[in-house]
């Protein structure tokens, strides 16, 4: 996991090749105009959602993971809290994981909980569960998927 403000982006890119790619999107100045929902930016190497919805209580984030994308999530008004917990440290998922939408779900306890207010990013990795949307504000954020296989 990395946690920073976009104006530090440029530290990580090398990480992964696709995260030079999302960080270029977030830089873009019409971000905050881009429509609520799904696209497509670079096929299925990377996509982003664009949401605009009220936060929720922190008894109600699940733990969410992914194998196949690499989440970079990042706010651009509201502020938003996300959990934490290593997935080698997470013993109870909730139902199967769905391969198709590369989503499944853990009931276990966070490790932690951190913000995330405007201007920051956090990049979850496979190996990252982590609970988003957790806050009392409305918030506008967009989460870039970055296909882990970026080939």
């Amino acid at each position: 996991m990395i946690i920073d403000k976009l104006e530090n982006a440029d530290r990580y890119a090398g990480t992964h090749p696709g995260l030079a790619a999302a960080f270029e999107l977030l830089r873009r100045e019409d971000l905050a105009d881009l429509p609520a929902g799904p696209a497509e930016v670079d096929g299925t190497r990377l996509t982003i959602n664009v949401i605009q919805a009220p936060a929720r209580p922190r008894d109600e984030v699940k733990l969410e993971y992914h194998r196949k994308y690499i989440d970079v999530q990042y706010v651009i008004s509201g502020a938003e809290t996300f959990s934490w917990r290593p997935i080698s440290e997470c013993a109870q998922p909730e139902g199967d994981f769905d391969i198709e939408t590369d989503f499944g779900l853990f009931s276990d306890e966070p490790e932690g909980w951190f913000p995330l207010n405007p201007g920051m990013f956090v990049v979850f990795f496979p190996e990252d569960a982590h609970g988003p949307m957790a806050g009392e504000d409305d918030m506008h954020k967009v989460v870039g998927k970055v296909a882990v296989d970026w080939s």
